[in-house]
């Protein structure tokens, strides 16, 4: 039966003294409940709990919360005034607030002071920490005591997940009230297995001692082997870490073994500094065989509106010569390193601010010493991006304001070439339409400003008459033209030099009628004005092209663009029933607008990525960006049918082209990037486009997009993927995407691409799994094609002296995969995988960098990464050798 605190029972007719001092024995037993809540946080409370003795004594109220009580549950009370203890016998459970003390007997000896709990004692405190034991002896000043056979297991959140920890032990001492010592005692983070709970744990520490010290939240362990599945696997005299509760913590981190051809072999030893809750610092200097000391300092601290972070790495280099000389490489220099820095702040609860900044001292230092900002790309072409924003956003508003600065950090990249963006600002405002005209008003600005040293540029495939054409396998194949003097069959211009500002403003109008028939009626309007000043002069570097630009407009510029339009939808809907609801929606657009001016005589910077698919045969404008304008009537038809059944089948189809009705068609003019020409919409019936897309459950997605030829439907561009997952039937998920584009010599492509790419991952079990992926080129044998043509060029002008050999490689060409398998479970994670990735190497040739990676993860130890490069190739930029 219950006993509240405010009313125990006892035997009637006693005197109130003698009710008073009962009174005072269960609040003992109480301060034990205290006492032993405080073993498992490791934080004393003994000051607390004899005052709470003393005033319950005295007839007082329980200090804390007004409305807890401690109330004790058991089958017997029992009073012994001869050996003045008091007994709390048969399942024995007291509550004190959000503590419970469970055991099947609970004792307090008068005389000595003493606590006993024993059989089954099982505390559990406001945290869900679990200590049990057979027998728990303690003090009543609650800093000293015993517990036998004692374990404890505690939740602590460990990279947002909860994980268990448990310490077990015979026998465990509290000392003074600040630390906990266990004998021969073992800890894991692992779960005991269901159905073999006596086997040990996957992984656990025994130690001859652990000591808990809860003033600095550490553990140590001393005479201690890590154990896996119980075999003993590494053996460390002493070691310390932080408690699993402690989120920041003085002290080593787990090393990081290095081993390169170029550096040599080395270890990094991060240690992290607990300056103060809000900051810390992180010192990871990395002894290195073939280079010296790299020298790694990270400081973070996080304010109250946000955080930034700076990372700063150096060396002064041992063996310069084991990287290329310039320009290809650093050899040439001693001292390499880099700076990194990333801020985020809150200004209020619409703004924000923040940077990301990269700064090195060459190109190669980042990716030959392995140091990874997630700014940077690993592509063929990798770049760093700096950046600081700006961005606020109301109820229906968008405001954002950059600057862009881009690194190159491949060896064939000028940066010279790279532009500097600054500011980028665009604003973005919708309201509702005034009086009768109703809809919805918008509004969008956006100010761009970027300037380049030198211009980037190429030369296009040669169509008319060759100087030769080498023959391979019998077929004579074109070279690419030289571009010394500007003309748009020769050259193509990814970036103007000098400098290119623009200011762009559209006001747009749009409603939606939909009528009784359930026609839907969308008209439109918009009128677009941009300004241009753009000042080619910056440009003096020898063989650039800028020079030779005289069809670009030079100083200020501009062009004014109004539109009306008319969107039709008439969807026919019909309920099957269980065959699903079926839709067939024919859909016309039209858009009247004048012929689109100055086209080739600005700058094209941002809207170079056009892509006529599906996602843009409906748009008012189907260029990407602001620097080209889409002029002209033009009316876009096709029509999409749905179905969708009850019980999830899904299936969509899209047919439709675009029709230049009137006026200069802006996608047969190119600008001096050519874009807009090989679209599929530089003719006046442009390609068909459309999409299919068929979900048979949530699991299963299937998709293809495709653009054919208006004249004899050939595939121009074709891309079709599936993912799904399996499960529950098959633990499988998996995806395969295959692409393919048709050449577009027009703008530098002068062969079509075609690839594959495809991932799996198979769960053996709950907690193995294999998986793989795989990119395969299809058409790298065509590349190789015109490396070669480009070598047997150089050999024919006399500029290389070497005759190219040419060596057929085959069609499939695996350019990355990664092919591996591991173990996860709540405590453990390892994996090995095998990899191959494609690098861009100082020749600019693809080359591919083969890796073993094995990853261990021991969750509230720490984890471990070995990476060993398998490369015979160049193994990446800017190194040597790689024997």
């Amino acid at each position: 039966m219950p006993w509240p605190l405010g009313g125990i029972g006892g035997r009637p007719g006693q005197e109130l003294g003698h009710a008073l001092r009962r009174v005072a024995d269960i609040a003992v037993v109480a301060g034990m409940v205290l006492l032993v809540t405080a073993g498992v946080n490791l934080v004393a409370a003994p000051a607390r709990a004899q005052s709470a003795v003393e005033r319950l004594a005295s007839g007082g109220s329980k200090p804390g919360a007004k409305n807890e009580r401690l109330l004790v549950e058991a089958d017997e009370l029992v009073y012994d005034n001869d050996r003045n203890t008091v007994s709390a016998r048969g399942n024995a459970e007291l509550h004190y607030g959000p503590r419970t003390l469970q055991a099947d007997r609970v004792r307090y000896d008068r005389g000595s002071g003493r606590v006993f709990a024993e059989g089954n004692v099982r505390l559990t405190d406001e945290t869900g920490a679990v200590v049990t034991g057979e027998r728990m002896e303690l003090t009543d000043d609650f800093k000293t005591g015993f517990i036998d056979s004692l374990r404890i297991q505690q939740t602590a959140e460990i990279k947002g997940e909860p994980v268990r920890t448990r310490i077990s032990a015979p026998r465990a001492e509290r000392i003074g009230g600040e630390q906990s010592s266990f004998d021969y005692a073992t800890y894991t983070a692992c779960e005991p297995c269901k159905n073999h709970p006596e086997r040990p744990p996957l992984w656990q520490i025994k130690a001859a001692k652990i000591i808990h010290n809860n003033e600095t939240h550490t553990i140590s362990y001393e005479d201690s082997t890590l154990e896996l599945a119980g075999i003993p696997v590494a053996y460390l005299p002493y070691f310390e870490s932080a408690d699993p509760t402690v989120k920041r913590q003085t002290g080593f981190l787990t090393p990081r073994f290095i081993t390169s051809t170029a550096l040599g072999t080395g270890v990094a030893t991060p240690f992290f500094i607990n300056l103060d809750p809000s900051y810390d610092l992180t010192l990871s200097p990395a002894f290195i065989s073939r280079q010296g000391v790299l020298g790694q300092a990270e400081f973070r601290q996080r304010l109250d509106n946000g955080s930034y972070n700076i990372r700063l790495s150096g060396i002064s280099q041992s063996t310069p010569s084991a990287f290329l000389p310039g320009p290809l490489g650093a050899a040439d220099r001693d001292f390499r390193g880099s700076i990194e820095s990333r801020g985020r702040f809150y200004i209020n609860d619409r703004w924000r601010t923040g940077w990301d900044i990269v700064g090195v001292t060459d190109k190669w230092f980042l990716d030959n010493y392995r140091i990874r900002n997630q700014n940077i790309t690993t592509d063929y072409f990798r770049e760093a991006v700096s950046t600081g924003y700006l961005i606020g956003q109301g109820d229906r508003s968008w405001f954002e304001a950059r600057g862009y600065y881009f690194k190159a950090l491949s060896s064939f990249d000028w940066q010279k070439e790279q532009p500097v963006v600054a500011p980028v600002i665009d604003y973005d405002k919708r309201i509702d339409g005034p009086g009768v005209l109703g809809g919805e008003v918008r509004f969008e600005a956006n100010v761009t400003s970027l300037s380049r040293e030198a211009t980037d540029f190429q030369g296009l495939p040669r169509t008319g008459s060759y100087l030769f054409s080498p023959s391979i396998n019998g077929i004579n194949y074109p070279l690419y033209e030289t571009c010394t003097t500007f003309t748009r069959s020769t050259c193509l211009v990814r970036g103007l030099g000098g400098t290119d500002t623009r200011l762009s403003a559209q006001v747009s109008w749009r409603r939606t009628f939909i009528d009784d028939f359930g026609q839907v009626i969308t008209p439109f309007a918009y009128l677009r004005a941009d300004t241009f000043f753009v000042n080619p002069s910056l440009s003096g570097y020898q063989n650039q092209l800028v020079n030779n630009i005289t069809t670009v407009d030079d100083g200020y510029s501009g062009r004014v663009m109004p539109a009306i339009g008319l969107e039709y939808r008439y969807p026919f809907v019909s309920d099957f029933g269980a065959l699903g609801v079926h839709t067939i929606e024919p859909i016309a657009q039209v858009i009247a607008r004048p012929s689109e001016t100055r086209i080739g005589r600005l700058p094209n910077e941002d809207a170079q990525s056009l892509v006529f698919d599906d996602t843009s045969l409906f748009a008012w404008d189907k260029f990407s960006g602001y620097d080209r304008v889409e002029g002209g009537v033009r009316a876009n038809l096709g029509g999409q049918y749905s179905v969708v059944t009850p019980s999830g089948w899904y299936a969509n189809l899209l047919f439709g082209e675009s029709i230049q009705v009137a006026g200069v068609n802006s996608f047969r003019r190119g600008d001096i990037a050519n874009v807009g020409l090989d679209s599929g919409l530089e003719n006046q019936l442009s390609d068909f486009v459309g999409r299919f897309q068929l979900s048979p459950n949530q699991n299963i997605s299937f998709i293809s997009r495709f653009r054919l030829a208006q004249n004899d439907l050939s595939t121009n561009r074709f891309e079709t993927g599936l993912t799904a997952r399996f499960s529950p039937f098959l633990p499988l998920d998996t995806s395969l995407f295959y692409s393919y584009y048709e050449a577009q010599p027009l703008l530098g492509f002068s062969h079509r691409r075609e690839g594959i790419t495809a991932t799996a991952t198979y769960h053996i079990t709950p907690n193995w799994f294999v998986t793989g992926s795989a990119l395969v080129d299809l058409t790298h044998y065509l590349d190789v094609r015109d490396n070669f043509i480009d070598a047997y060029a150089a050999f024919l002008s006399g500029s290389s002296t070497t005759a190219p050999v040419y060596s057929n490689p085959g069609k499939f060409y695996l350019t990355g995969m990664s092919l591996g398998g591991g173990y996860q479970d709540e405590c453990t994670t390892v994996s090995l995988n095998y990899i191959v990735s494609p690098i861009a190497t100082a020749i600019g040739t693809r080359e591919r960098n083969q890796t073993v990676l094995l990853r261990v993860e021991l969750k509230t130890l720490g984890e471990a990464d070995l990476r060993q490069n398998v490369s015979s190739t160049t193994a990446a930029d800017g190194i040597a050798t790689v024997r």
